[in-house]
Parts: C-alpha cells; sequence; structure tokens
C-alpha cells in the first residue's frame, strides 16, 4: 500500500483522484481547509490534514514520506488580491515538495499555462508548473482542455431564457473539450504509475463547438436553445453580469482574447485522450 496526499480533495478532479487510490486500496491523505470537510473525508476512509496550500510548514510535515502528491491551485474570482494569493499557494506548495523531497508531483494546470503572462489566470498555473519543476521532483504537469462542466455556467440562462451566451469568436469552430471525471482518472493513475521523467501532458476529449454544446444543453433540457454570440468587447461586461467582479471578468477576458488570436493551443510532451462525452456529463448540471 502507497500513502498519497490530495489537494482539493473534495472539489471535482480532486475527489476523484482520491477515490480511485481509496479504491485500490491505498492509504490517501486530503488536504482540506476546514474542520466540516475533514470530517466529511474521514467517513470516505481517508486520512484529513487540515490546513492551507500557502502554508509550507503544514504542507512540508503532511508530505513527509508521501509516494506521490496530486496538486492544484485554487481559484476564488472574488480575491481582491487574487494573483497574490495564488504565487503565494505556489510558492508555498513548490517549497514543501522540495523540503519533503517528494518523489512525484501530479499537477493540475491549464492549456493556457503555456504562456507566462496576459492569459488572465492562467499566468499563475504558469508560475505553478516553473515553480513545481525547479523543485527536482518528477513532475507530471497535466494540462487540460476545455472543461465539460464549463456548460453548468450556462445552465439557468438556458432553462430560464433559452439561450446560450458564445465568447468564443464562433459558435461553429470545434474545440477539444475533457470531463473532469477523466482527469481525476487519469491524474489517479499517473501516481501509481509515475513516468519515468518529468512531462507535460495535454488532456483532450470530444470535439465541440458552442453551437454543438447548445444543441445537448436544450436536449438534456427538453427545450430550445440558441447561441448567443457576444462579441469581443461586450465580454467584461456579460461576465460581470453573470455575477464574476469586474477585476476577474477583466482577468477572464484576457484569456479569451489568447484564444482568438490562436496563442493558445495544445503544447505538451505528449497527449492524453479521454471519452466521455457531454451527454454524460449534462444531467449532473442540469439538476434542479
Amino acid at each position: 500500500m502507497s500513502t498519497f496526499a490530495v489537494a482539493g480533495v473534495t472539489g471535482r478532479v480532486g475527489s476523484i483522484v482520491a477515490t480511485e487510490l481509496l479504491e485500490r486500496d491505498h492509504h490517501v491523505i486530503g488536504i482540506v481547509r476546514t474542520p466540516a470537510r475533514a470530517a466529511a473525508w474521514t467517513t470516505r476512509g481517508g486520512t484529513p490534514a487540515l490546513g492551507s496550500l500557502d502554508d509550507r510548514d503544514f504542507l512540508t510535515h503532511t508530505l513527509r514520506r508521501v509516494d506521490g502528491f496530486f496538486t492544484l491551485l485554487p481559484e476564488n474570482p472574488f480575491d481582491t488580491d487574487f494573483h497574490g494569493t495564488r504565487r503565494r499557494m505556489a510558492d508555498a506548495v513548490a517549497g514543501a515538495v522540495r523540503d519533503a523531497n517528494v518523489p512525484h508531483v501530479v499537477a493540475l494546470s491549464a492549456t493556457g499555462a503555456i504562456l507566462p503572462d496576459g492569459n488572465g489566470p492562467c499566468r499563475d498555473l504558469h508560475y505553478l508548473e516553473s515553480a513545481l519543476r525547479a523543485t527536482g521532483a518528477n513532475v507530471t504537469i497535466l494540462r487540460p482542455a476545455w472543461f465539460q462542466e464549463n456548460v453548468g455556467a450556462v445552465v439557468e440562462a438556458a432553462r430560464t431564457a433559452g439561450i446560450y451566451p458564445n465568447l468564443m469568436l464562433t459558435a461553429d469552430a470545434a474545440i477539444p473539450t475533457i470531463a473532469t471525471r477523466d482527469v481525476g482518472r487519469i491524474a489517479a493513475s499517473l501516481l501509481l504509475s509515475p513516468p519515468g521523467t518529468s512531462e507535460t501532458i495535454d488532456l483532450v476529449g470530444p470535439m465541440y463547438s458552442p453551437r454543438d454544446l447548445a444543441a445537448a444543453l436544450g436536449t438534456s433540457l427538453g427545450r430550445d436553445v440558441q447561441v448567443v454570440d457576444v462579441p469581443p468587447t461586450a465580454r467584461v461586461g456579460a461576465l460581470v453580469q453573470a455575477g464574476l467582479p469586474p477585476s476577474f471578468a477583466e482577468e477572464v477576458a484576457e484569456l479569451y482574447a489568447c484564444f482568438d488570436e490562436g496563442r493558445i493551443r495544445p503544447q505538451g510532451d505528449r497527449a492524453l485522450t479521454a471519452t466521455t462525452t457531454i451527454q454524460q456529463t449534462l444531467p449532473s448540471l442540469v439538476v434542479t
């Protein structure tokens, strides 16, 4: 039996990573931020570690003698020091990996992290990738394509108004998508069978255009759903109207601009392809 530490253990990806490892009878230390989450994690059979990803000493203690570590960089759109908070976490995580001499790290990043800056929230993921590579550990970077669960952000608009807001330049160009369940399963498999050297892996799944996603969402809801294109100049306003703070809306719009310019595309050392379809993902997103 091996021991693994998993960050984000109550989230979409981290929970799958942990479940996959537990089902194979491994010891899983789940990093959680609150006593309530710690208690919930204990009932699942794991060992809770109550603390924060920005606490290097806590992480170093938690990571000593683990066989592998799954980590990520939490995203709080309402944090007034968004980038500062995430970079402090990245520094603490990388420092703890070095201090604890962790042999293998699987880190959740994103395709947008290929750019060092000018890419909105993904600039911090680029920073995390670089910090982890400098630790000397065997580091596996996972760069998922567009999450199928992103459709969840427009379910209410589709349900009540029959619209699917599209922030891409065109609603007809297909993009690679992937379900978070597949990301979690892949991450767990890599923890159990580490690659021989550090590498960056692009994670992709079925290709869908925004129009395809709107049609699938409409079928799932049982009503017509029409694509409404949001031009680049209106993106920030649309995101604010959807509930994001203006500062974070600007970050997201910056990321979309990178897609517009073709500056973001899979460029990893290799790619892994998943098979979960949007039709399989939607039922969990449209529940009332």
